[in-house]
């Protein structure tokens, strides 16, 4: 199929050329010329395993391409994706304005029937207001007559540092819309990616566009959850990492999303909470269950903190902390939302000094999230840990989690480990006379 995908962002990198693979021709549209240009030198802006090396494949097989025209992307386009930022607007909801706007240069540039997706993470009803925004383009126009769209939800459920294994092995395809040739067309996308099971799901459009909510908020509520139980197990003198096991082993709730830690972070659950609680509020119901999952993963990103001026006091001058992982989770470069920021901002503005490392990062956390901080920054996590009186392990990238422990322990001047994911076992590390604080525990 000759597909168009606007936006050239995560979402939309990730979409192209996974499409692109199966042996579609696509190209992927972007407003920023500096980004398109890298591409075509084969540049990739963010950092996602596999997605370089897909990327530059296709490119050599001429499956996908990159243009800032939406013009030219649309001339032959049968199905036009929609994958821009919806970020998140001061009051808590979801800013259309990026979506919309495609939307119009949708029906100001197409030239044939066309399915237009919604891939953007949107608000019940966006499609209808697209749909919208696209007709009244067309009503605009002279050179065409009779021509018809079908604006269809198809949102992704995608995991950063995993998502070209997500997009290619999916646990699901949601596609939402009442018009059954735009289904039919996107049975055929989608079929070469169900060989060995069926995993499309067809529903209506309102309720696909929920469904990308839905799951997100029921993540964010089960990481939050478990956060509130390792607080409560802090106070009563119980361990939160075997009552994760015990509680884990029961089929109906299973282990994924319950580790205790300081809270998630990232582009998705907490603008996608937040979008949540706004609609329902629109519709005159308040999510108490939701803000209070947003309550606690707030309070939760400042718990290894508040454990660090327990020990040490509120005035931190004179010591120095390495920190291990800047973003907000393994695999990505990703700083959104990310609990070392305010953990390395409550640490500076107490006095102290911070050494960080992160395999992928340092880049995001100077140019932007820490831009203007004195952090000094290490090639590698033993130069970070050099000097430093305490290390604080704030993301759990695997080159984290076999470290040499006879080497912090000789290093760190007061052999002091906060550890913000509990990724090691306290009788262990016993042995080498590091003193150990977790969460929950």
């Amino acid at each position: 199929m000759n597909i168009t995908v606007i936006g050239s962002g995560y979402v939309g990198l990730v979409t192209g050329a996974c499409f692109a693979e199966m042996g579609n021709r696509v190209t992927c549209v972007d407003i920023d010329e500096k980004k398109i240009e890298a591409l075509n030198r084969g540049e990739v802006p963010i950092y996602e395993p596999g997605l370089a090396e897909m990327i530059s494949r296709n490119v050599a097989k001429g499956h996908i391409s990159f243009t800032t025209s939406i013009a030219d992307a649309l001339s032959h386009a049968e199905i036009a994706f929609i994958a821009v930022g919806t970020p998140m607007g001061e009051d808590g909801s979801a800013d259309l304005q990026y979506v919309l706007a495609v939307a119009s240069d949708i029906g100001k540039h197409m030239q044939t029937e066309l399915v237009v997706v919604d891939k953007s993470t949107v608000p019940v009803g966006t499609a209808d207001k697209v749909k919208a925004c696209i007709q009244a383009e067309l009503d605009k126009r002279s050179d065409l007559e009779n021509i018809s769209f079908t604006v269809v939800s198809n949102p992704e459920f995608l995991k950063e540092g995993a998502a070209i294994k997500d997009f290619m092995q999916p646990d699901r395809v949601v596609v939402g819309t009442e018009n059954e040739e735009a289904m039919k067309k996107m049975r055929m996308l989608y079929a070469p990616f169900f060989k060995q099971n069926e995993r499309f799901i067809a529903m209506d459009i309102r309720s696909a566009e929920m469904t990308k909510y839905a799951a997100n908020a029921m993540l964010a509520t089960k990481i939050s959850f478990m956060n509130e139980m390792a607080n409560i197990c802090e106070r009563v003198g119980a361990d939160v990492n075997q009552v994760r096991i015990g509680i884990g082993s029961d089929s109906r709730i299973g282990y994924s999303f319950i580790y205790p830690g300081i809270g998630y972070g990232g582009s998705c659950f907490p603008k996608d909470v937040q979008a949540l609680v706004k609609t329902a509020a629109d519709y005159g119901y308040e999510s108490k269950i939701l803000k209070s999952v947003e309550a606690v993963n707030n309070r939760q990103k400042t718990v290894l903190l508040d454990k660090i001026i327990t020990h040490y006091g509120e005035d931190l001058s004179g010591k120095t902390f390495a920190v291990w992982g800047l973003s907000f989770k393994p695999e990505t470069d990703d700083m959104r939302a990310a609990p070392s920021i305010p953990i390395i901002k409550g640490l500076m503005e107490r006095g102290a000094k911070v050494q960080a490392y992160d395999p992928k990062a340092r880049h995001e956390a100077e140019s932007f999230y820490l831009k203007g901080l004195a952090v000094n920054y290490k090639e590698d996590k033993y130069a970070a840990v050099k000097g430093a009186h305490a290390l604080l392990l704030l993301t759990e990238w695997k080159e984290f989690r076999s470290p040499d422990f006879n080497f912090l322990a000789e290093q760190l001047i007061d052999q002091h480990l906060f550890d913000g994911r509990n990724q090691f076992a306290q009788e262990y590390l016993e042995k080498y006379k590091i003193h150990y604080t977790q969460i929950g525990k």
